[in-house]
């Protein structure tokens, strides 16, 4: 069984026991979360696909961990003006783990 939630305006296959990680989540390390917008829901050969989302559907998620991604850098150039800058930047991420999936 596994359902396609969305969280931070990007989707994720949520499985039960696997983990995965999302835009920076405003919980503590532990806690228990509940994603209420379950757009597919499949169970074998059962598939149910909402409208915008399955009624009566959450995905229960524990919060793993709080972290900071790989540096990026961000160049700016202008040619032959002797303009350069760069500029870095880590993205905060959130690791979930999937616990159960809940139908109504």
């Amino acid at each position: 069984m596994y359902a396609i939630v969305e969280s931070g305006g990007r989707q994720y296959r949520a499985e039960v026991g696997h983990s995965f990680s999302v835009e920076k989540l405003p919980y503590e390390v532990g806690e228990q979360i509940e994603l209420e917008n379950v757009f597919l829901l499949a169970d074998g050969d059962a598939v149910s696909v909402g409208t915008p989302t399955v009624a009566g559907t959450t995905v229960k998620a524990t919060i793993v961990e709080q972290y900071r991604g790989k540096k990026i850098f961000v160049w700016k150039y202008k040619p032959k003006k002797r303009y350069r800058r760069r500029q870095g930047h880590r993205q905060y991420y959130t690791r979930l783990r999937i616990d159960e999936i809940l139908t109504g």
